[in-house]
C-alpha cells in the first residue's frame, strides 16, 4: 500500500510555496490529497493542487458528492499523515482549542494519526503570547512544528515567520513516513 498524505493549505500568502511541496511529495511516489480553507483559494487555486496530486482538492466539510461519509472521515481514514502548509496564526489557535469550523479544522480533529504543521506569518504576529501558547499546546498534543525561518516577509519586512522551504518540510514527512522519527 503507497503512503498516503493530506497536505492541508489554510489562508496565508506560504500556500504558494506548498504547490512545491506538493510536486515534490508526488514526485516521491506519496499519494497526496489537499484540502484547502476557503481563504487559502485567495492565495492558489484548488486546479493547481488538483493538477499536481491528479486527485480532486477537499473544500467543503458538506461535499457529499465526492465524499459521501464526509470529506473529514474519508480523507482521515484513508491517510498516514497529516501535514497544514502554511499554518496560519487563526489556523494554529483553532485546533490549539479544539474549534472545527470548517473543512482544515474538522479534518484535524478526525484524524488520528502524526501531524506536522508548518506556521507562516508576519514576524509580530509570530511573537504574541497567544501564538506561542497555541504552538506550545500542539507541541503538548504531539503536533511537530516545522519551524518557520527568518528573512524577508511578503509584508516587506524582516523578520521570523517564512514557512519552512518545501525541501525542509519534505523531509520531516519522509522521516515520519519512513519510520526513521516518531
Amino acid at each position: 500500500m503507497a503512503t498516503h498524505v493530506i497536505v492541508g493549505v489554510s489562508a496565508g500568502i506560504a500556500a504558494f510555496k506548498t504547490a512545491g511541496l506538493v510536486s515534490q511529495l508526488v514526485q516521491n511516489g506519496i499519494e497526496v490529497s489537499v484540502a484547502m480553507t476557503a481563504g487559502a483559494t485567495k492565495f492558489v487555486g484548488a486546479d493547481t493542487f488538483a493538477a499536481l496530486t491528479g486527485r480532486p482538492v477537499a473544500l467543503h466539510r458538506f461535499d457529499s458528492d465526492g465524499f459521501p461519509l464526509g470529506a473529514h472521515i474519508e480523507l482521515a481514514r484513508r491517510a498516514q499523515l497529516l501535514c497544514v502548509a502554511p499554518a496560519t496564526a487563526s489556523f494554529l489557535g483553532k485546533t490549539a482549542n479544539g474549534v472545527a469550523d470548517d473543512l482544515l479544522t474538522t479534518l484535524y480533529l478526525a484524524f488520528s494519526g502524526p501531524v506536522l504543521m508548518a506556521p507562516a506569518m508576519n514576524a509580530v504576529m509570530w511573537e504574541q503570547p497567544a501564538v506561542q501558547r497555541n504552538l506550545n499546546q500542539l507541541k503538548s498534543d504531539g503536533v511537530v512544528i516545522v519551524q518557520p525561518s527568518s528573512g524577508w516577509l511578503s509584508c516587506r519586512e524582516q523578520g521570523t515567520g517564512r514557512m519552512a522551504e518545501p525541501q525542509t518540510i519534505l523531509q520531516e514527512i519522509t522521516n515520519r513516513v519512513d519510520g526513521s522519527t516518531p
